[in-house]
């Protein structure tokens, strides 16, 4: 009946159900090199997610993350070690940064995310925005170019610096 196999013998569909995908083996080897008390080969990385990844599956996976960043390598011998470029709060800022850089439309992402945050996230991130222009005199001063003049008269006021569709904390003693 044209030579297809109908079926699965001989395992071959146990072996898929059991496989993992690209991005939760990246985060078994994130964890794993989070836990290493330093610097570890990629033969450690393996026997530490089970053994039953081929090494070369995980220097793979390794050197998909080094490409991204998200681990540094080092030559020990004829090896490498392996780290991870940053704690997990900072390698989930990484991811979150790679997929603005990779939209069109940065403003439109931007006003989203900020337009659906919690109200507690909103006052972190007026916070660390307010913390981080008085530590830096060219962000304080206000916009620099005739483009952000006009952004910024568009989403806000001199009374309430809160962007359009977002309810600032004092709305509500305001009634709004």
């Amino acid at each position: 009946m044209g030579g297809k196999a109908f079926g699965n013998f001989g395992g071959a569909g146990r072996e898929r159900a059991r496989r993992r995908g690209q991005g939760q083996l990246e985060a078994q080897v994130l964890a794993a090199l989070h836990q290493a008390p330093g610097p570890v080969t990629a033969a450690w990385v393996q026997e530490r997610l089970g053994g039953d990844l081929a090494y070369t599956t995980v220097m793979t996976i390794l050197s998909r993350l080094h490409a991204k960043q998200a681990v540094t390598r080092e030559r020990s011998g004829r090896a490498y070690v392996w780290t991870p470029a940053a704690d997990e709060a900072g390698l989930a800022a990484l991811r979150m940064r790679r997929v603005l850089d990779g939209e069109p439309d940065r403003d439109a992402v931007l006003t989203s995310f900020v337009s659906a945050l919690s109200i507690h996230d909103e006052q972190l991130l007026r916070t660390l925005l307010d913390r981080d222009a008085a530590e830096d005199p060219t962000t304080a001063d206000g916009p620099t170019t005739a483009e952000d003049t006009a952004t910024a008269k568009d989403t806000a006021t001199a009374d309430d610096p809160t962007p359009p569709g977002r309810h600032h904390p004092s709305d509500e003693a305001r009634g709004g």
